[in-house]
């Protein structure tokens, strides 16, 4: 059997409601995207990175920091309500159209979660290709759960539990099913499957838990403050 060819890819458009310019915001005195190119590297099976962009000045800082930007991103796959999966279809089909041969397993590394390692996206691609999934993603132990303390809210101000138990009422968390959110660590795709899905989680889908202190996803200026801190604490 030939070796897979595994692209890393990040998807970083210009425009950021949440967080002016976020993608080459200075975190800790390096722009955000420089992080998730220096992870995606740093991954031995990862044969090549690159950025997908519409943005110029993304697409320079994107190569300051060792990523190929081999195309540029059309301004239609890179709106506020752009479907994610479209970039990632664009970005693969254009690849191999560049190379000439398929490109068998894409793995995205979003810029949102600079506190990931090398190893958090090593062991995505581990469970993808010792499986029969479509696409791996990562998640972290959700801090509220729809059992338990996640509640619904009517016009008059009723609430009551996402999922109300079943056969009596939960007095404590632990007796609810464990729920995780989803992070914005990695995603292990496999080539055909982003061709023909119409959405990332229409197929068999797998799960690599992240501990908490690698899976903050900045969406806020907020968001972007506690990861400021955090990365200066493991720099120091």
């Amino acid at each position: 059997m030939s070796k897979l060819y595994i692209l890393g890819a990040i998807f970083a458009r210009g425009g950021s409601k949440g967080v002016p310019r976020k993608n080459i915001r200075p975190l800790a005195g390096k722009p955000l995207i420089g992080y998730a190119i220096e992870t995606a590297r740093a991954v031995a099976l990862i044969d090549r990175v690159i950025v997908s962009t519409d943005d110029v000045e993304i697409a320079e800082v994107a190569r300051q920091y060792g990523a190929e930007v081999p195309f540029m991103r059309p301004a239609e796959l890179a709106q506020d309500k752009s479907p994610e999966i479209l970039a990632w279809k664009h970005a693969l089909e254009t690849v191999e159209a560049q190379l000439g041969h398929p490109v068998d397993v894409m793995v995205s590394v979003p810029t949102t979660s600079p506190m990931r390692s090398p190893e958090d996206v090593a062991a995505c691609l581990k469970l993808l290709l010792e499986s029969d999934a479509d696409i791996v993603i990562t998640v972290t132990e959700a801090n509220r759960s729809p059992y338990f303390n996640m509640v619904t809210i009517d016009e008059e101000k009723n609430a009551k539990l996402v999922i109300p138990p079943v056969g009596g009422v939960l007095t404590r968390r632990q007796d609810a099913p464990v729920v995780y959110d989803m992070t914005t660590v990695c995603y292990a795709v496999r080539g055909p499957y982003i061709k023909t899905t119409s959405a990332v989680m229409a197929g068999k889908v797998k799960a690599v838990v992240i501990p908490k202190e690698r899976a903050i996803d900045i969406d806020t200026l907020l968001d972007f403050e506690i990861a400021e801190f955090l990365m200066r604490k493991r720099l120091q």
